[in-house]
This record gives structure tokens, C-alpha cells and sequence, in this order.
């Protein structure tokens, strides 16, 4: 399962840090960290299925759709 994040879209409301705080984090300008690693579109390493029902969640939740779970 692979998380992806559609970096136009979100605007670091941080949803999903609340849902899902082992995946996601907000750095100390309050925008989300993987904003360092990717520009418009992040996919997380492989991640476990302990993780799924969390990121789903915070799929759920954001209030831009900008996540997605893939398998």
C-alpha cells in the first residue's frame, strides 16, 4: 500500500497528521513534511497494512481530497 498526496491540491490543513500521525507530519512552518521531498505529487514508500485503516482516515478526512490510498 503506497500513500499519495497531491501537493497542488493540499493546502497543509493537517487533517491528516491527526489521523495518521506515524505517516504524516507538519514541519516547523506548519506545512506538511513531505513538501521537502516532492513538488506536486508525493508517493510514500511501501507501508504496512497496520497502517491502512489510519491512512484511510486521513484519506477520508482531508478536506481537499488531495490523498490517496493505492494497493
Amino acid at each position: 500500500m503506497h500513500v499519495v498526496v497531491d501537493l497542488n491540491k493540499c493546502q497543509d490543513h493537517g487533517q491528516c497528521v491527526f489521523s495518521a500521525p506515524s505517516v504524516f507530519s507538519l514541519d516547523a512552518r506548519g506545512k506538511l513534511a513531505f513538501r521537502a521531498e516532492a513538488e506536486a505529487t508525493y508517493v510514500s514508500p511501501p507501508l504496512g497494512d497496520d497502517h491502512r485503516d489510519d491512512v484511510e482516515e486521513a484519506a477520508d478526512v482531508c478536506p481537499l481530497q488531495a490523498i490517496t490510498v493505492e494497493d
